[in-house]
């Protein structure tokens, strides 16, 4: 009885054997199959799952740029002596020094712990009428009712003990500046305190501003040496509500009550003439200098806060302090403002409470809530930026901000910003610099702007160049020159990026520039010299034609071309002082003002143009070869020519694979990094000239992301043009697909 593997009916064991044989070899085979097919899906699934995964991580490192800051209220400590409107806090926030009108420098632990405790008034001395902190340092600056200002250093050492790292607190020597001699009482007053020097500013009752230097000069041991007071006189002023120096002594800045802003330039001169202007009429309430000592803060009683740094409009006319954006306003009048030592963020308190931290470049709102000191005496941010501490009463309220990327936001990004230092508002990218003070420049806007001018620049070369030739070599050139030249193309993709991007940066770039005018005159002589290479193969007598192969015109066509670039190239010299005077890069500023950059998109058009062009070549070859046969044996059996059935039939049903192939040279060139980092200049500019160089997302991304600092602005920025470069290129693609799908449609019923 035959068993169920075994074939019935078959009598001849050698056919059983053979047929057994032929149904294991099947089992096989649909074993075989089904772990392909798992294994294509799995692949599948994999890629899938990696692109998303790529994608989740780069949404997790971009997600905290445009994050809201975390504020959190600490809990208060109690303080001696009345309310304190001077607060200074130590860098990690460890400590808290304060100045009340009782004339008494306390310094606190956060825990509340009084640690020192010292009075700047000897018996019998006036009382204190003001304190304040300067922003910048850690100095309190109290003014007392005999015209005496008095600096007061605080210092928040860092020592260790027993292996411990601890802060140290120290009140130094005090410096005791006289602004009236007579005795008299000051109005709106400031101070700074540097080294061997300090400056001491106030109002009079009569109106006029007293300035007083003292300067130490110090011997080359160390000594100290003879004290130099200086005491200047300017005015009358209008009635001063707000005063401040910057950290370099070179310039006061006050606020008056008819609402108009002035500026003192104090390297003008022994007598500086005061600047005014208007700030609509409001009175200036707060005033405040932010990181740089460029940017003012002003706070006015109609609740406004606005920034104002000097703009140079390049008349030859000195700067001049314009208001350059407002804050969101507030209900009542403002009355506290912080800025930040870090950045250009900064806290302002109004009158009514309300408690707003913003960043003033680009006047993002970063929260605004009730303040939990109301009647606030006094605010201080604290150094880094992480805290927030206020003098309420008998108690110093603090917050807790978690906001490490204040400068960011979608305008900045995106949108043109007005920078300290600039005529008007611009898109720049310029991400570090060399002082402390400077501020990151994040817009992404040029380099995709750069990104699509090198992408640009390189397509209007290969897409004319790889599908015409792909046109030519798969319909009509003969199958044996085919078989070198398609893989002689091919074996152009293997050509490593780096290794073109350093021969387009050292070797064409300087051979472009001299005989540029050479190549403008390529433009009209090729496209002679193919027509004149046409016209004389047709003339050829028809038995010399008759003994050629098909398709072997191209060599002469070649020659021809050879030929007249050559001749455009030598004629270069004589074609540059005919028509631009010897120079074209000269003649270029002098006539139009655009700059001739040596390594610029035209370079950067033929180095990535040669990348890109293997690529389209090789799809579009694929795409005219899969044109079935039927089709062109019909049309060319109808009568049609050659070239009309080349153009009428079988462009048209490849074109979907034409698409796809430009839309890959297109994601080939917007992800390209080495050529267009090594053949341009890598300048971030917003600039569709041919003749200057650019910046790309790929390229800056490369340069940039070795010296930023993980998670920090600057990283997360890199990834967010990482996220950028990816949108994109998913976009291109996800639109290629459904056009070529609607081509393929269209085009299937041929």
């Amino acid at each position: 009885m035959a068993t169920a593997s075994e074939p019935v009916g078959i009598a001849d064991p050698s056919l059983r054997g053979a047929s057994i044989a032929s149904l294991r070899i099947a089992r096989r085979r649909r074993l075989l199959d089904r772990l392909a097919t798992s294994g294509v899906a799995f692949g599948g699934i994999a890629i899938i799952a990696s692109i998303l995964g790529i994608l989740a991580f780069l949404l997790v490192e971009v997600s905290p740029l445009l994050a809201s800051p975390e504020v959190e209220t600490l809990p208060p400590f109690t303080i001696e002596g009345p309310p304190p409107p001077a607060l200074a806090v130590a860098e990690h926030r460890t400590h808290v020094a304060t100045l009340a009108l009782d004339g008494v420098v306390r310094i606190y632990g956060t825990e509340g712990r009084l640690e020192i405790e010292r009075s700047l008034l000897e018996p019998g001395d006036a009382p204190l009428v003001r304190a304040s902190a300067p922003s910048g340092d850690s100095n309190l600056v109290a003014t007392s009712l005999d015209g005496k200002i008095r600096i007061v250093p605080v210092d928040f050492a860092v020592a260790f003990v027993d292996g411990v790292r601890r802060v140290v607190p120290e009140i130094k020597d005090v410096v005791t500046l006289v602004v009236d001699p007579a005795g008299g009482p000051l109005g709106a007053s400031a101070a700074r305190l540097a080294d061997d020097r300090a400056l001491a500013a106030a109002q009079l009752p009569d109106g006029s501003l007293v300035i007083v230097r003292r300067d130490v000069e110090r011997s080359f041991l160390g000594g100290v040496g003879a004290e130099t007071i200086t005491r200047s006189v300017l005015g009358p002023l209008p009635v001063l509500d707000a005063l401040v120096v910057d950290r370099a002594e070179r310039t006061i800045f006050a606020g008056t009550r008819d609402g108009r802003l002035v500026s003192i330039d104090l390297g003008a001169g022994d007598s500086p003439e005061p600047r005014f202007v208007d700030a609509g009429g409001v009175a200036i309430t707060a005033l405040e200098l932010l990181i740089g000592d460029r940017s003012i803060l002003v706070g006015q009683a109609d609740g406004r806060v606005s920034v104002w740094f000097p703009v140079s409009r390049g008349d030859g006319q000195e700067p001049s302090l314009e208001r350059i954006r407002d804050v969101a306003p507030f209900p009542t009048p403002v009355r506290l403002i912080a800025p930040s030592s870090r950045n250009r963020s900064f806290l302002a308190q109004d009158e009514s409470g309300r408690l707003g931290l913003y960043y003033a470049t680009s006047g993002r709102e970063l929260f605004e809530r009730a303040s939990p000191a109301p009647d606030a005496a006094g605010i201080a941010f604290s150094p880094r930026g992480d805290g927030a501490y206020f003098s309420d009463g008998e108690r110093i309220e603090a917050l807790a901000i978690d906001n490490p990327h204040p400068e960011v936001s979608l305008g900045s990004l995106f949108l043109p910003v007005w920078y300290e230092g600039y005529e008007s508002p611009a898109l720049v990218w310029q991400s570090s610099s060399g002082t402390d003070d400077f501020e990151p420049k994040l817009s992404l806007t040029p380099l995709l702007i750069g990104t699509l001018k090198g992408t640009f620049y390189s397509l209007i070369l290969a897409i004319p160049l790889a599908v015409f030739g792909a046109m030519y070599t798969s319909q009509f050139m003969h199958p044996r020159f085919q078989r070198v030249v398609k893989p002689a193309v091919e074996l152009m993709a293997s050509l490593p990026s780096v290794v073109l991007g350093f021969l387009a940066g050292l070797w064409l770039a300087p051979r472009v520039e001299s005989a540029f005018s050479g190549i403008l005159l390529c433009a009209v002589s090729l496209p002679v010299c193919a027509l004149v290479g046409g016209a004389s193969f047709a003339a050829l007598p028809a038995r010399i034609r008759a003994r050629l192969l098909p398709g072997a015109e191209v060599f002469w066509y070649a020659a021809v071309v050879a030929v007249g670039l050559g001749a455009s190239l030598a004629l270069s010299p004589l074609l540059e002082a005919w028509l631009f005077g010897g120079s074209f890069p000269q003649w270029l500023l002098e006539t139009t003002g655009m700059q001739y950059d040596q390594r610029n998109a035209v370079v950067v058009g033929l180095a990535m143009g040669f990348a890109v062009i293997p690529i389209i070549f090789a799809i579009s070859e694929d795409a005219f070869s899969n044109v079935p046969y039927h089709l062109t044996a019909g049309s060319l059996a109808l009568g049609a020519s050659r070239w009309q059935t080349v153009t009428r039939v079988v462009l048209p049903t490849a074109s979907p694979g034409i698409f796809s192939a430009v839309m890959v040279g297109f994601g080939r060139a917007v992800g390209e990094t080495m050529i267009v980092l090594m053949a341009t200049g890598n300048t971030p500019i917003t600039d569709w000239s041919p003749f200057n160089g650019f910046r790309t997302l790929s390229a800056n991304v490369a340069v940039e992301i070795p010296e930023a600092p993980a998670g920090g602005t600057l990283y997360r920025t890199l990834f967010l043009a990482a996220l950028l470069l990816f949108a994109l290129t998913f976009l291109v693609n996800t639109l290629a697909e459904v056009v070529r799908q609607r081509l393929r449609e269209r085009y299937s019923r041929l």
